[in-house]
């Protein structure tokens, strides 16, 4: 199965399964001499685990990253970094149903059609379990470029949204409430929203908005490996996400080149930023900022028809444990694509500047 690893110099490759004994990962290209901060690679891991709070999946894993390689006393090695996470509460049983037929808007179809045969518990490889990996590789990559700050909160949830530009919002309150929005009154109704939806066996998807500061000016590259189409990958690599825009996005489409151009300050600096901190597809020293959108999580706890792996019309219905908006626990997984990306890119600069 190829596709399992993202970055050029720093790069994460990861394995597993949402039922198999653990999953894991390897980072390679991380330099040596990097203090690590266990705690803050904990606290990462844990805003993204299951079970955290009444509005997301009720699956029990404390997810504890235990370090193989890499690090010693401390510090990396600048050797390949090897951790896993252990699985200890899965419920295989809760998806015996569905073995031999495919649910609707899943990868089961297209797994089964592609590899001829699939890990029908829980998505196995499809799963977004697999996405702890990247939380932990981010953190890591977050203690790299300590520099720049890295906020993602959720920006909607169904037709809910903030109606403030993030300049407005304050950062450190995204942790006050279980949607993991910053603004009190929109998470009110956000957090209401999603429960109502979950009584009704339904689920509701939304948005993420996510902005980096301090990214200093040079990072990225002028033809396909674009700063912001890399981040864009970045994003549409992650499970359920179904649209990614920077800067001004599609609503810069609607505007004229008068009213959409960011006019320069004598020192680089512009006056506006609807370019969204990348021109050309570089970074030129303004916040970088984008929103990601993440469709209603596809299993729902309601009866819908399907078909099996025979073609057969028959009847799925939605078991076990799922998220019913899957965007609050999304919110450091968005952080830690964002700050890979980031990562691979100084480290490119440094190695083009020495060269």
């Amino acid at each position: 199965m190829a596709g399992n690893s993202f970055g050029k110099i720093f790069k994460i490759t990861t394995f597993g399964e949402s039922h198999g004994d653990a999953i894991g990962g390897v980072i390679d290209g991380c330099p040596a001499g990097i203090s690590i901060d266990f705690k803050a690679i904990n606290a990462e891991i844990q805003r993204r685990k299951p079970g955290q709070s009444a509005i997301v999946t009720q699956r029990k894993e404390e997810d504890e990253v235990k370090f193989l390689s890499g690090i010693f006393e401390g510090n990396t090695t600048g050797t390949p970094i090897g951790f896993i996470i252990e699985n200890t509460n899965q419920k295989s049983k809760d998806y015996s149903h569905i073995k031999d037929l495919y649910r609707p808007s899943h990868a089961d179809y297209t797994y089964d059609k592609k590899y001829g045969i699939r890990d029908y518990r829980g998505g196995g490889r499809s799963s977004a379990r697999e996405t702890a990996c990247r939380v932990v590789a981010g953190a890591i990559a977050k203690q790299l470029i300590k520099e720049i700050k890295i906020n993602a909160f959720v920006s909607s949830v169904g037709d809910i949204f903030i109606d403030k530009p993030y300049q407005a919002l304050d950062f450190t309150k995204t942790e006050s409430n279980l949607v993991r929005c910053p603004d009190a009154k929109s998470a009110q109704k956000m957090e209401e929203l999603i429960r109502e939806t979950r009584k009704n066996g339904d689920t509701v998807g939304g948005t993420i908005t996510c902005v980096l500061e301090n990214v200093p000016a040079g990072l990225g590259e002028p033809v396909f490996d674009k700063l912001h189409a890399e981040l864009g990958k970045a994003m549409l690599s992650i499970n359920a996400v179904k649209g990614f825009e920077y800067g001004s996005g599609f609503c810069g489409a609607k505007m004229k080149g008068s009213e959409h151009n960011d006019l320069f300050n004598p020192d680089g600096s512009t006056k506006t930023n609807l370019s969204g901190g990348v021109q050309g597809g570089i970074s030129n020293g303004m916040d970088i900022y984008f929103r990601v959108a993440f469709k209603p999580v596809a299993t729902i706890m309601q009866k819908q028809e399907t078909i099996d792996n025979k073609g057969k019309k028959v009847i799925a219905e939605g078991k076990g444990r799922h998220d019913p908006c899957v965007v609050p626990r999304a919110v450091p997984i968005v952080e830690a694509m964002a700050a890979l990306v980031i990562a691979d890119f100084w480290l490119l600069n440094k190695v083009s500047k020495a060269n």
